[in-house]
């Protein structure tokens, strides 16, 4: 008999549940991208994600495309730390395989975390890695509460930033970046996703900024150059164009990512590696 879980994700953390129901279709691909078998009830201990289908529609392929891409780039350079931020409901603690010896640490708000451990132990969910959550608010000294969880700032880490700095104001995210930067040794290496100005201006995206406005999950910032802007943090970085990967995987470019149909909007898939 199942337990109770805790109140569902509302607000900005339905955003978690809208990914989580993107990775849950894909699982019934004939050839999809990648294993969750989690997802699908997340989504269901969530009550659905039917109230934000409007957005998935518009970028479920995109939502896939991405999952696949950070996978990649997480074990494409294995690192013995993994700090997913803002994780929401994020599986890959349980569906990667992760080298002995990795410690993936997870922050997220504290209520989301508490309803995703009840979820997660609902489906005897077992981690593949050392996992260690870490409640906290972005906003605020997620830094010291992530090495009092064990994170050893003198190790190379692997930090993934996706689907985040968007919804942060942008002196809150070049705080962010400070911080991620301060705390990665030499070899670290980051994964994230932003949007430039001219994406966020989209036609297209005007009923997803409404139907996010609703959740208090606003877009509040952009980047016209994203390997600049790393660079001025100490990254050396590449970006990976969604007509690339969707080539590499045998996937159609997702229409809200073609510049066929957005021209220079740009959602930017980055990577890097930590020079300085």
């Amino acid at each position: 008999m199942k337990r109770v879980l805790q109140r569902t994700p509302v607000g900005v953390a339905r955003t978690a549940v809208l990914i989580a129901a993107a990775r849950a279709i894909e699982q019934c691909h004939p050839r999809r991208l990648f294993d969750d078998p989690l997802a699908a009830g997340l989504v269901e201990a969530a009550g659905s994600a039917s109230d934000l289908n409007g957005v998935r529609t518009l970028a479920g392929d995109h939502f896939v495309l991405r999952t696949r891409y950070f996978d990649d780039e997480l074990l494409g350079t294995p690192q013995p730390q993994v700090v997913i931020m803002a994780a929401g409901l994020d599986t890959r603690a349980f569906r990667l395989q992760w080298p002995p010896g990795t410690t993936l640490f997870e922050l997220d708000l504290p209520e989301l975390i508490e309803f995703k451990e009840d979820a997660l132990r609902d489906q005897l969910a077992r981690p593949a890695c050392e996992r260690v959550v870490v409640p906290c608010d972005l906003r605020d000294d997620w830094a010291t509460a992530l090495i009092r969880a064990g994170f050893d700032p003198k190790r190379p880490t692997a930090w993934l930033l996706e689907g985040l700095f968007m919804f942060l104001p942008p002196d809150a995210g070049e705080q962010v970046l400070y911080w991620v930067s301060a705390l990665s040794a030499r070899g670290s290496t980051l994964a994230l996703e932003h949007v430039n100005h001219a994406f966020r201006e989209l036609p297209q995206m005007k009923p997803v900024h409404q139907r996010f406005d609703a959740l208090d999950a606003r877009w509040r910032s952009d980047v016209e150059d994203p390997v600049e802007w790393l660079d001025g943090y100490g990254w050396h970085a590449t970006v990976t164009h969604q007509v690339d990967l969707a080539a590499r995987h045998d996937r159609a470019v997702p229409a809200i990512t073609d510049p066929r149909k957005v021209g220079d909007a740009r959602i930017w898939l980055a990577s890097a590696v930590r020079t300085a």
